[in-house]
C-alpha cells in the first residue's frame, strides 16, 4: 500500500491532510488516486495510519483514518552514524544503504584525513543528500524519514557526543587489536538485559511504541582517524574494531550498522 509522511500536527482527531505539494501530485497525476482509495500515512514521529480518501484538491487531500498502529518496521534501536565525508560521490550511497538499514540519523563529518578536493563542498549538499535519504526510507517501508545533519568538523562532533544521551558509542578504528564491535555490542547487550527497566518488551503494554537503545557509530575517512583523533574518541567512545580486514569507508557504516541491528534488533 503507497505510504506518505505528514507533520504530527497534520493528525486530526479522525482526519489526517496531506498538504505537501509534491505529494499531492505524486497523487493525482502518478498515483491517479481518488476518493474511497486506501493508502499509509506516517506521522513522521511514532504512528502509522490507514487511511481512505475523501477529497483530493490542489490545496490538500484529506483522508479518514481507518487504522492507526505504532511502526511495523521501523527499529526500536536508534542509530546516529556519524560518517566521515568521503570523495567521490560516494555519500549517496552510503546514505541510501544506511536508511535502509535502519539509521535514524546520518551526520557527515570532516576529519584531519578526509580526502575531498573542497571540503566546503559537501556543506551544500544537505538538501540532496536529505532527498536521498528520503527516497530510500519511502522505498523500503520506514515509518520515519531518517535525518540528514549539516556537515560537523571533528571538534563539533566530539562537542555532540558528550552532550547527547547516547547509551553506546563506537568508533570504528583499524588499529583496534582488543576489543571486536562483536564484543562490545554483546557486552551491552548482556548489561542492558541485566539492567532492570531496559529489557526487551520495557515499556509493552503502556499504549506507545516501544523505545530502544540509541546508538552513536563513528567512521573515519579513506585514511582513517588520526592517532590524535582516536585517542581523543576514547574519552567518549568505545574502540572497536570489525575484524581481520581493513574495510573501505563506504562499507564500514554499512557493515557496522547491520551488526548493531543484528545483536539490538533482530
Amino acid at each position: 500500500m503507497r505510504r506518505f509522511f505528514v507533520d504530527p500536527s497534520a493528525v486530526k482527531e479522525d482526519r489526517i491532510e496531506i498538504c505537501d505539494k509534491g505529494d499531492l501530485r505524486h497523487l493525482a497525476r502518478v498515483l491517479r488516486m481518488k476518493p474511497g482509495d486506501q493508502l499509509m500515512v506516517s506521522d513522521s514521529s511514532a504512528w502509522e495510519y490507514r487511511i481512505v480518501l475523501e477529497e483530493i484538491s490542489g490545496e490538500a487531500a484529506v483522508g479518514r483514518i481507518l487504522d492507526k498502529q505504532a511502526f511495523g518496521r521501523e527499529p526500536s534501536v536508534r542509530v546516529t552514524l556519524y560518517q566521515a565525508a568521503p570523495k567521490q560521490g560516494k555519500m549517496e550511497l552510503i546514505i541510501q544503504k544506511t536508511t535502509e538499514l535502519g539509521a535514524e540519523r546520518i551526520v557527515p563529518m570532516l576529519t584531519r584525513r578526509t580526502l575531498a578536493a573542497d571540503k566546503g563542498a559537501f556543506r551544500n549538499k544537505r538538501e540532496r543528500w536529505q532527498k536521498v535519504a528520503d527516497e530510500a526510507g519511502k522505498q523500503c517501508g520506514r515509518g520515519r524519514l531518517p535525518e540528514v545533519a549539516g556537515v560537523l568538523a571533528f571538534q563539533e562532533v566530539l562537542g555532540e557526543l558528550k552532550t547527547t544521551a547516547y547509551d553506546l558509542v563506537l568508533f570504528l578504528y583499524e588499529n583496534e587489536e582488543k576489543t571486536t564491535i562483536k564484543e562490545a555490542l554483546r557486552r551491552f547487550s548482556k548489561e542492558r538485559r541485566e539492567k532492570p527497566g531496559t529489557g526487551v518488551g520495557a515499556g509493552a503494554g503502556t499504549g506507545e511504541p516501544e523505545k530502544g537503545p540509541a546508538v552513536a557509530l563513528l567512521v573515519g575517512p579513506e585514511g582513517g582517524f588520526s592517532e590524535e583523533e582516536a585517542e581523543l574518541l576514547k574519552a567518549c567512545a568505545v574502540s572497536v574494531s570489525l575484524g581481520r580486514t581493513v574495510l573501505r569507508t563506504e562499507t564500514a557504516g554499512m557493515a557496522a550498522l547491520a551488526m548493531v541491528m543484528y545483536e539490538l534488533e533482530l
